[in-house]
């Protein structure tokens, strides 16, 4: 599947790019967030990239922008190959980077449209600097550690800089079904502490049930269960770092009726358990110990209680 693939990690691990062509058709298997900024620059092929509660087609050129923390998966859009770039960085080198500035270049990352679609001559400056990001991690040149930093803080400058003077246009819906699964998404990220059931979603959104679960996981690339409780799982580790709440308690608060339930998914999720997931995060205040889910969401217990 992946025929070539650099990466870059600065020594404090503030800064992370990796660079991977693929042939074939691939989809993200695996859940995907985490407590890090990302950048996702497609070189080429087409992309659906699912994001919060929409799905966004992302073509060659397409600057995406993911907070921390956003849920996200990229999913194949029938084209077989494709090149991307991603970098992570944390708060440490966005304030070491940008000083006083550092609030534009986080500016991106707060738009209400995750896709940048640059104009042409934004654009042709955009892919030089990945160019020559790309081309600084292959060579490894003396200095080559602050050509890197340096280049990444370019591209969010160009970003930043861009989105002060202009407005980039609404990404529309690919399909009215398209349009309806992201408002069941959001209805999920507003009521994950509640009992769902697939019948109840059916029928508030008047869709079958049948069309309902196919559609949610073409459209997200996620089965509508284990959005769900992806979605819980969530909101554990949040409150297992900022809160001293009983973990039995949490569970119930994210919406698991079953304790044993939430431990199972707190685990196959996070790679470890809720109690050691806390101790680690209470270890070094202000970091996050879970970086990504596991492999296996599709062998996930898929119930009728979502």
């Amino acid at each position: 599947m992946e025929e070539a693939m650099l990466r870059y990690q600065e020594m404090t691990d503030s800064l992370c790019v990796e660079y991977i062509k693929r042939h074939g058709r691939y989809s993200m298997a695996a859940n995907h967030f985490h407590p890090t900024y990302e950048v996702y620059y497609l070189l080429k092929g087409e992309r659906i990239y699912f994001i919060r509660d929409s799905s966004y087609a992302v073509q060659p050129g397409d600057l995406v922008f993911l907070p921390r923390d956003a849920l996200h998966k990229t999913i194949h859009s029938g084209i077989p190959s494709h090149e991307r770039m991603v970098i992570y960085f944390d708060e440490r080198f966005l304030y070491e980077a940008g000083g006083q500035d550092a609030q534009l270049l986080l500016s991106p990352f707060r738009h209400r449209q995750p896709v940048l679609r640059l104009p042409e001559e934004q654009k042709k400056e955009a892919e030089k600097l990945v160019l020559r990001l790309l081309e600084e991690i292959g060579r490894r040149e003396p200095g080559y550690d602050l050509s890197v930093r340096n280049i990444v803080t370019d591209l969010l400058l160009l970003s930043g800089r861009f989105l002060l003077r202009n407005e980039p246009p609404e990404t529309a819906y690919a399909t009215p079904m398209h349009k309806k699964i992201s408002e069941v998404i959001r209805y999920l990220n507003s009521h994950y502490a509640e009992p769902v059931t697939l019948a109840k979603l059916s029928e508030t959104f008047f869709v079958s049930p049948y069309y309902l679960s196919r559609s949610f996981k073409e459209v997200s690339g996620f089965a509508l269960t284990d959005y769900l409780n992806l979605t819980r799982i969530k909101e554990a580790q949040r409150l297992l770092r900022s809160t001293r709440l009983p973990v039995t308690e949490i569970a119930a608060r994210v919406g698991f009726e079953s304790f044993s339930h939430f431990g199972k998914m707190f685990k196959k999720l996070s790679r470890m358990s809720a109690r050691t997931y806390r101790k680690q995060a209470s270890a070094q205040p202000g970091t996050d110990p879970y970086l990504q889910g596991g492999d296996d969401l599709d062998k996930m217990d898929t119930g009728t209680l979502l």
